[in-house]
């Protein structure tokens, strides 16, 4: 309110782009929980220590992605570009499984610090012994799901910051509807997670909107979308995919 209609429209619309596609986040937070078979208790942790690691990362990016186009304006033509064949992709490539063992930065953890599969509980590292007998300090397997956690939120950073972006240049409203978000997010996650599976058409309600996104960055040089425009497009996508999946569950349509 003290920074005017204008911010707080910004704000808003912001806050919506990064929640809704963060619930596309816990759906794969849930496949990597589930492939783990991270119990509910110690997934608590692990989201503790992601949120603080997802609001540093978010931070470095905001900062540089802000940089970057008040240095070089033609950067808001490769976000929208970079949004659009995101949302092309997310529409014909849904997530239904997670490979751990194909994760670049999980290989590369593995490599430089050692892995204990002994029943650990709550901890993230321990010291026992090696397959040659010698004690050492080693990290456990909840910190391997920390590592897929913080490695997928930053994936899922580079398409949502950008969204964002195409709304607010102002990188304190950036970053504030990102932090919003994600708490509010999180703190429903275990809710959010046991009813995800019931709102089967959402994937492809996030893909219009980065394809939207995309194309209203695209087109800002000709033609600029209202911010309030925006959020109206937006909310209606999002609500037209949740009330069509429950309209239309996955039996009706024939899917296993």
């Amino acid at each position: 309110m003290a920074r005017g209609h204008q911010a707080g429209t910004e704000f808003l619309t912001g806050y919506v782009i990064e929640y809704s596609l963060s619930v596309d986040n816990i759906f794969v937070f849930v496949l990597i929980f589930s492939a783990f078979g991270t119990k509910e208790e110690h997934q608590y942790r692990v989201l503790f220590w992601g949120i603080i690691g997802a609001l540093l990362m978010r931070g470095i990016l905001i900062a540089v992605g802000a940089t970057l186009i008040a240095t070089f304006h033609w950067i808001t033509y490769l976000f929208g570009a970079f949004l659009v064949l995101t949302g092309a992709r997310m529409a014909m490539h849904p997530p239904h499984s997670i490979d751990p063992d194909a994760n670049p930065v999980l290989r590369l953890v593995r490599r430089l610090i050692p892995i204990s599969t002994q029943e650990s509980g709550q901890r993230f590292f321990l010291r026992a012994p090696d397959s040659q007998g010698v004690v050492r300090r080693m990290a456990t397997p909840l910190f391997v799901v920390l590592i897929l956690i913080e490695t997928m939120d930053l994936v899922f950073a580079v398409d949502s910051i950008p969204a964002v972006f195409s709304v607010t240049r102002d990188a304190f409203i950036v970053y504030t509807s990102n932090v919003c978000a994600i708490l509010g997010l999180r703190s429903l996650y275990f809710l959010l997670a046991a009813v995800i599976q019931r709102f089967h058409l959402l994937h492809y309600g996030l893909a219009l909107v980065l394809a939207f996104v995309g194309a209203k960055m695209l087109a800002s040089g000709t033609y600029e979308i209202s911010t309030i425009v925006s959020l109206t497009v937006i909310s209606l996508i999002l609500a037209g995919s949740i009330i069509l999946s429950l309209a239309f569950p996955p039996r009706r349509l024939g899917v296993p």
